[in-house]
């Protein structure tokens, strides 16, 4: 499916919504995938791109930031703090901040740098065992605690649990946004956007309907 399909899709699900189309911020997620493929999206004009790993961007993207102006690059993976330097350096949006130690690392390292990503807070809506994020339950006094880091916070994001329904997490996390007062919805795929749409998102994931699928290996 091309870019231009996808934009296309987002279109109508904003106006089924009732919402704006540049409501939505499309995320062109570009992990793993081939210079040639990114680089045809950024011949289409396409800047904002989605990365799971502060090493492979490092190794892909100031190459690409000398031929094309205007990039603006998304960390969605988790975030080790021994790699949070480099990614403040790397990324304009940080979607994974997932646990205390990681707001703290920041907020110490923009304090130091002078400047800050954006900050999405992970939550784990699923409550999964095995998955980054804070649970539901924790998620107001970590909403406080990087209020109180003076961190620059624009909202949550979540990765529903496969075999679940996502627009039951999508509700879940848009109405812990709203009662803490932030707009940002990070949350939708190449499978479940339009659905993300009409329950709030203002950033949506998408990689593989854009991009294709990725070869691992």
């Amino acid at each position: 499916m091309s870019l231009s399909e996808i934009k296309a899709r987002v279109a109508k699900a904003c106006l089924d919504a009732g919402r704006a189309a540049e409501s939505v911020t499309l995320i062109a997620v570009s992990k793993v995938q081939p210079n040639e493929r990114v680089g045809a999206v950024l011949d289409e004009g396409h800047r904002i791109f989605g990365e799971n790993r502060v090493q492979e961007a490092a190794g892909k993207w100031p190459a690409f930031r000398e031929r094309y102006d205007g990039i603006e690059l998304h960390l969605l993976g988790p975030l080790q703090t021994n790699k949070a330097r480099q990614a403040m350096d790397l990324f304009q949006v940080i979607h994974s901040v997932d646990r205390s130690r990681v707001a703290q690392a920041i907020a110490r390292l923009a304090q130091e740098m002078g400047h800050c990503p954006e900050i999405f807070l992970q939550i784990n809506t699923g409550e999964e065992p095995q998955k980054a994020g804070v649970m539901p339950a924790e998620a107001d006094a970590f909403v406080a605690e990087a209020r109180a880091l003076d961190l620059p916070l624009r909202g949550l994001m979540c990765i529903p649990p496969v075999e679940e329904e996502p627009s039951l997490h999508f509700a879940l996390l848009a109405k812990i946004a709203t009662r803490n007062g932030l707009s940002g919805l990070s949350m939708g795929m190449s499978g479940d956007f339009e659905s993300a749409i009409a329950l709030g998102a203002t950033h949506i994931r998408v990689g593989s309907a854009i991009f294709g699928e990725r070869a691992y290996g």
